[in-house]
């Protein structure tokens, strides 16, 4: 069910232009801790300092800022091109 952004209220017009960006740090903080977690597990199933826990651990800080930097990039042209249309 659509509805009408001209009928939102301030409040209910605001929530849904701040709702995407809401979930965006999650996502970002969800990446960077399971790939730590994946390190860690790889680190104690061959032994080792913690290596792997560095590795994933970078890997996740890189692909989680690929993925908020993608969808920043995606909302704002979604915002744009909704602009252009009225």
């Amino acid at each position: 069910m659509k509805t009408d952004p001209e009928k939102l209220s301030g409040i209910g017009k605001s929530f849904k232009e701040v709702g995407p960006y809401l979930g965006i740090g999650v996502q970002l903080a969800a990446t960077i801790v399971l790939m730590v977690l994946i390190g860690n597990w790889l680190d104690k199933k061959f032994e080792q300092k913690f290596i792997f826990t560095l590795i994933f651990g970078l890997l996740g800080i890189f692909s989680g800022m690929y993925n908020l930097l993608k969808t920043l990039n995606y909302l704002e042209k979604k915002k744009k091109d909704s602009e252009n249309a009225k």
